[in-house]
């Protein structure tokens, strides 16, 4: 029996019996159940998410995954960020709003120059600083 044979035996809404403890009755690695298809496509579902994905970014290009998040409950899909953040990245959507700056420093700034560079402190008091 293939794998793909096996996938269609398990029933994932099984009263009794788990995901994991079907996999083990008929053979199946765990694992193999959940793995995406090698082509990459998405699920249904997850269509149906980037469509609404899509959607929304195009009225509000500034939303990130937090407030496309906030969006997708309202809608009644309850998705994780980082799944978000995937979908997201798989469709080329960033958000247009300014990223922090915080690292650069303003071109106008002076450098001063550290004094203490090449001096040997060998005693207490030697050196102050403010």
């Amino acid at each position: 029996m293939s794998v793909a044979e096996k996938k269609e035996l398990i029933k994932p809404d099984h009263p009794r019996l788990s995901v994991k403890r079907q996999c083990e009755l008929i053979g199946l690695a765990y694992s193999s159940y959940y793995r995406k298809t090698k082509n990459g496509q998405e699920s249904p579902e997850n269509l149906e998410i980037m469509r609404l994905i899509d959607e929304e970014y195009t009225k509000h290009p500034f939303y990130g995954t937090r407030k496309m998040r906030l969006f997708l409950q309202r809608q009644g899909y309850n998705v994780n960020r980082k799944r978000l953040q995937r979908l997201m990245r798989k469709m080329g959507l960033q958000s247009i709003a300014p990223k922090p700056n915080t690292s650069k420093p303003a071109p106008d700034h002076k450098v001063y120059p550290y004094l203490l560079g090449g001096m040997d402190i060998t005693q207490s008091n030697q050196v102050w600083c403010t």
